[in-house]
């Protein structure tokens, strides 16, 4: 037809054009809604989401509000409990009391009587003291007098707790010097036994007397035997 009708490619090319126009704005209305149905979808979206951040955070408010009455509820509760418990037992302790006064009176009386049996015992047992203390003068007498012995008290300071300590100066030991001092040195134990420091000069057969003082606790004995000791190490 473009051959027989020379205008005929002149009215295609216009109804292509027509076509393409009416596509482009069909194109251009969609485009014009799509945009106008995208900003609305927008606005929604954001108006939407102000109203669910709102409503977190009355809902945040609402929560927190509820925990501090739930909080204070606790508190109030528990501190009834403990009134509660505590009456509870200020009445349990007066019941007790009343119930115990008669054991109470009897106890005392008891003591009472207790009392009057240990002052009895306490006096006989101060008649015995003073007979041995008479006897331990006697012996002090003995070891310092005709024995030149010398006690002594020594602060140990080196431990962290100060100590004392008893020094036992024997003199009278060695014929040639007579005032040359062998010197023993003990102390006392937590559980009340004695405990030998040292020696000056050094006795070999010290840890077995300390045995026997320990078995014995026999002190007036053990100077005996320790004395015994310097003068036989002294001879030799």
């Amino acid at each position: 037809m473009s051959i027989t009708d020379p205008n005929m490619s002149d009215r295609f090319t216009s109804a292509m054009e027509e076509i393409h126009n009416k596509h482009l704005k069909i194109y251009s209305d969609i485009i014009d809604t799509t945009t106008e149905q995208s900003q609305s979808h927008r606005q929604f979206v954001k108006t939407a989401l102000d109203a669910c951040l709102k409503k977190c955070m009355d809902d945040e408010r609402l929560f927190e509000t509820i925990q501090e009455f739930k909080k204070d509820l606790e508190q109030k509760s528990k501190s009834l409990k403990e009134k509660q418990r505590a009456i509870s037992e200020v009445m349990s302790e007066v019941q007790e009391k009343e119930m115990q006064k008669e054991d109470v009176i009897q106890k005392i009386e008891k003591l009472t009587e207790d009392q009057t049996r240990r002052k009895a015992l306490i006096e006989s047992q101060n008649k015995v003291n003073k007979n041995k203390l008479q006897n331990l003068q006697k012996a002090r007498l003995v070891f310092q007098d005709h024995l030149a012995l010398e006690i002594r008290t020594v602060i140990d300071k080196t431990q962290l707790v100060k100590s004392e300590k008893l020094q036992f100066v024997f003199r009278n030991i060695n014929p040639s010097d007579q005032n040359n001092a062998y010197v023993i040195t003990m102390g006392i134990k937590e559980n009340g036994s004695y405990q030998i420091v040292s020696s000056d000069p050094v006795l070999d057969c010290l840890p077995v007397l300390e045995s026997r003082l320990q078995e014995t606790n026999n002190l007036p004995a053990f100077l005996a035997n320790v004395r015994k000791e310097f003068i036989s190490k002294a001879r030799c």
